[in-house]
């Protein structure tokens, strides 16, 4: 059920925002392990996220702070525990194939994302919705695949290899993320969507940066050094999670998260730019069909839930 239709706008600038993020967090984990690389996001976001609650709470539309229920910091937990696996997956996969590819095994969380939200919150899609699923979906494939012809038992095999295991299982968790978060929005006790996920997020990185900085301590004391001698770019990277994430809760907390992961895979599209501009990556005949397929998607995806 959709109950504002801010959840578009949103969507579609957490896309852009989050492919800015990706790469910049990709350049980042060149010179941090895995986990290291995921901290930073939080680490260095949260103060981003406070501000952005402050601001919006007390000088924007200053009000009481709303009463949050009993289940709100259990689906924070989870949701911020789901972020942080699938974050490492994604980060994983960029280790075995380039930055786009790696991207794009991930956005296999859109049709995930349906499916686990119908069976855990019965969130239901129109057929012209899940016919832009398939148009993404597709498209998503032929960009991992690097436009490479397969037949039915080279792509299974190709399913195999270590980075669309760990891309499909970064979707997978990416997908319970965005269930937790909706979920968390539900148990703040206020009519303002923009606040509601704004305390979301506000929580869930605090736990998150609490949960990662305590395993990075524990297992890899060396990399604590190094996530604070990285300030600069790491700070980019945290301002842009912030913002991002600001977006795609709002998103969670105002639209069935399939629509929203659905037209959130316009990010697809954003990476493809970044990495030809920014990472220098080149950029295949193939990749352009790819893109157009996800287009398809998304604009079939919304018409579906408007008709």
């Amino acid at each position: 059920m959709i109950t504002s239709p801010i959840w578009l706008p949103a969507t579609l600038f957490a896309g852009a925002v989050q492919a800015w993020r990706t790469a910049l967090q990709k350049r980042v984990s060149q010179s941090l392990s895995v986990n290291a690389a995921g901290l930073v996001r939080y680490l260095y976001g949260l103060p981003f996220a406070l501000m952005m609650l402050g601001v919006y709470q007390w000088a924007i539309f200053p009000g009481t702070f709303p009463a949050l229920g009993r289940l709100f910091l259990l689906f924070c937990l989870a949701g911020g525990l789901a972020q942080i696996i699938a974050t490492n997956l994604l980060l994983m996969a960029f280790g075995h194939r380039n930055f786009v590819v790696g991207t794009a095994y991930s956005k296999t969380e859109a049709v995930q994302g349906a499916i686990l939200s119908f069976l855990l919150l019965g969130e239901r899609l129109s057929l012209l919705s899940w016919i832009g699923i398939g148009c993404g979906v597709t498209g998503v494939m032929i960009l991992s695949t690097g436009g490479k012809r397969m037949g039915p038992l080279d792509f299974l095999r190709a399913l195999g290899q270590p980075a669309a295991i760990c891309g499909v299982a970064s979707g997978f968790f990416f997908a319970l993320t965005a269930i937790g978060i909706r979920r968390a929005t539900q148990e703040v006790v206020t009519p303002d969507h923009i606040r509601a996920a704004l305390i979301v997020l506000c929580c869930t990185i605090t736990l998150q940066t609490v949960m990662q900085g305590v395993w990075l301590f524990w297992r890899e004391r060396e990399q604590v050094t190094r996530v604070f001698m990285t300030w600069r770019s790491s700070g980019q990277v945290g301002l842009l999670a912030s913002l991002g994430s600001a977006c795609w809760f709002t998103g969670f907390a105002t639209a069935p998260v399939a629509l929203v992961r659905i037209v959130g895979q316009v990010e697809v599209i954003f990476t493809l730019v970044f990495s030809h501009f920014y990472l220098r990556e080149r950029m295949r005949g193939s990749e352009a069909m790819g893109l157009i397929l996800i287009a398809a998607g998304v604009v079939l995806a919304l018409a579906g839930s408007l008709g």
